[in-house]
This record gives structure tokens, sequence and C-alpha cells, in this order.
């Protein structure tokens, strides 16, 4: 795992350094799918969420968003396999695909500058903030469709090992069509220190 981490974090890097926008769907929880039995899927799960963790951490730290897939194969998969998986029941159908670049939508909306200004502000009420990045991809790990961001801290606390990190659950809007938007890039902002509104649970 490190060494895929390593290379995602370089590939990132590139694209970005290209001026490329860059939008990862981590690692889903393993540990829902069906064929995979106890104990096993105890294990696929707590591989899988550190493998996710550790996916965020590469991603923003090479100027990119990661984006939580979490348990997203769960509830829905679970009741439609035959239509969200593939034929081996590993890999998702291509509804199963669909569900999971939906969940991502909103983040690849952001990054290119085609949402609302309203869903640009984190909502602390909606468990959003400036965590530490390890706090933040830990906690989306656990979270369906969670993004977590740079964050550019200005004043406060000194800054924690890897940095700051945004974690937000994005709303889903209408997204306009290709070509009637001009690009922008809304979350480059300075932000407050970290206060307790930051305090976010998983």
């Amino acid at each position: 795992p490190s060494t895929s981490v390593r290379a995602l974090r370089s590939a990132v890097e590139r694209l970005q350094s290209m001026g490329t926008q860059v939008v990862v769907g981590t690692c889903p929880d393993l540990g829902t799918i069906r064929p995979v039995g106890h104990p096993l899927r105890l294990v696929a799960r707590t591989w899988s969420r550190r493998l996710a963790a550790a996916q965020a951490i590469a991603v923003v730290e090479g100027g990119g968003r990661a984006v939580s897939l979490a348990t997203i194969l769960g509830p829905e998969f679970e009741a439609a396999p035959r239509d969200m998986f593939g034929p081996d029941q590993f890999h998702p159908s291509t509804a199963g695909y669909q569900s999971c670049a939906a969940a991502m939508l909103p983040t690849v909306a952001a990054a290119v500058g085609v949402i609302p200004a309203d869903s640009v502000a984190p909502e602390a009420a909606r468990g959003e903030g400036v965590l530490s990045l390890p706090e933040a991809a830990a906690a989306a790990a656990a979270s369906p469709g969670t993004e977590v961001s740079r964050a550019d801290v200005s004043g406060g606390p000194r800054r924690p090992r890897g940095g700051w990190a945004w974690l937000r659950h994005r709303r889903h809007h209408p997204i306009p069509a290709v070509g009637g938007v001009e690009p922008s890039r809304p979350d480059d902002v300075q932000v407050a220190p970290p206060g307790p509104t930051s305090n976010i649970s998983a």
C-alpha cells in the first residue's frame, strides 16, 4: 500500500503542475462486498479504511481533493446486488460506478468552479470545518461523499504535522451544462484559525 500511495501522490503532483484540477475517490470499504465472508470481512474493512485515509493524505499533500467512497458500496448495493455489482460480484456494474461518480460530483463541480457560492462556505452544523490533515482523512474514511482538501490557515495554533485540511460534506446542486460557465477557483480563500466549530466527529 505504501508504494501505491507514493505513486498516487506523485501522479497528483504531476497533474497539478500542469494546471489540472485533481479529484480522487479513495478506496471504498471492502468489508461491504458480499462474497467476502467473516472474519475476512473485518480485515478487509480495516485495511481498506486505512488505505483510504492514506490516499486522502497523499492526494491533499499533492494539491488535489479527495472524496471518500467509504461504505457507498453498502446499503444501496445490498438492496440491488444484481444491478449494482458486475458479473464477478466484486466490482461495481455500470450503475454501481454511476453511484460512485454521483458521490464525487459535488467536489468535481467545486474544483472547476461551477457550484453556487453558498455551497463554498463550510457549515459547522453539518460537521464541516478545519482539522489536521490526518484527522480529516481518518474522519472521511468512515463517511461516504466526504471531501478532504487543503486549508490555508492564517495565524492561530501552530501548524500540525501534515498541515490543515477542510472536511466538507458538499450539497448536491444542479450542474450547468459544459461550456455554460466560466471556470473559477472558489476554494482559494484564507480561513480563520480552527476554533470550537472545527471539532468534528466522524
